[in-house]
């Protein structure tokens, strides 16, 4: 098996700050965050970013820039950036990360899905919100289509590669699997290609162990297990330990963070995504898999190295 890569999503775009103290908003929280995340085993961190005034998702440029140039002047860690964007923006809108910062690796949505948090609304009254936005925000999901069309996804692929920007492919559901496929014939992907099977999100396939083994086996039907690398998100507790351990036996790749999942164990909130990388550490230890360094892990992905980026 190849050393274990672990990403940390950091902040994404749908965990409330209700939900967690300790959800990082600022860029310099982001960034301090990223450091230590990496420090405990990280090998790549996966960027959105936060208006640090109001703690709500932002896609300005200039703020991805600060918190990526933050992050590679005190580590060696890859710097995975997103363009899921926000409800409303075009497929150039959120692609001008790539260009912008050409960075070594980028999330690229896989298909269209319903996507929404709208439940989480039950759990809290309106006096515990620490933003006005927040519940209006988790609430507008449920409305929400998360578009990546056919076209958007054509646009993206040219924007990566024109960038030397290698995909993170995002397949919320076995047919996000035969989109991918699609591409790789149109000759819009090349192999190898790294994919991240997301489980778990209210719109998209499960998080049961069955689910992960299902979009495995599909994929080394419509890939060949030679051509792709792959990882597992499993949104919420226990299903990112459950599914991370999972792909650690079956030779995947793990992700963790806020993002995903709150909790470092039932009840318990993580104080940070350091504290939840470091228990993918230990698990991976106890099963014996070592894990992979940010230079081994560009080797692994064939990643173009942080010296070719625009930051």
């Amino acid at each position: 098996m190849d050393k274990l890569i672990i990403t940390a999503a950091l902040t994404g775009n749908i965990t409330l700050p209700v939900q967690t103290p300790h959800l990082p908003l600022t860029p310099q929280q982001i960034i301090d965050d990223a450091v230590r995340a990496a420090e405990a085993g990280a090998a790549s961190v996966h960027i959105h970013a936060r208006d640090p005034e109001t703690g709500k998702p932002t896609t300005e440029p200039d703020v991805y820039r600060e918190i990526a140039t933050g992050i590679k002047a005190r580590a060696d860690v890859i710097v995975c950036v997103t363009t899921g964007g926000v409800t409303g923006m075009t497929a150039a809108q959120r692609v001008r990360v790539v260009p912008n910062l050409k960075p070594e690796l980028a999330t690229f949505n896989a298909g269209s899905m319903n996507f929404s948090i709208h439940p989480i609304v039950e759990r809290y009254k309106d006096e515990d919100y620490k933003y006005p936005w927040e519940k209006e925000f988790a609430l507008g999901l449920k409305e929400y289509i998360f578009s990546n069309n056919f076209a958007d996804m054509e646009y993206f692929c040219t924007a990566m590669r024109e960038n030397g920007t290698k995909p993170e492919l995002e397949a919320y559901d076995v047919g996000h699997l035969y989109n991918i496929r699609y591409l790789i014939r149109q000759k819009l992907l090349d192999f190898p290609i790294w994919v991240q099977f997301v489980t778990g999100v209210l719109g998209g396939i499960g998080s049961a162990l069955e689910d992960v083994i299902h979009m495995k086996h599909t994929a080394d039907r419509l890939f060949g297990p030679e051509n792709y690398k792959w990882s597992v998100i499993g949104a919420g507790y226990p299903a990112e330990f459950n599914l991370d351990t999972l792909a650690i036996i079956m030779g995947g790749h793990a992700r963790v963070g806020l993002e995903d999942n709150i909790f470092v164990s039932k009840g318990v909130l993580a104080r940070s995504n350091a504290e939840l990388v470091a228990k993918v550490v230990r698990i991976a230890g106890e099963l014996g898999r070592e894990i992979a360094t940010p230079d081994e892990a560009r080797a692994i992905l064939g990643l173009k190295g942080r010296d070719k980026v625009a930051y």
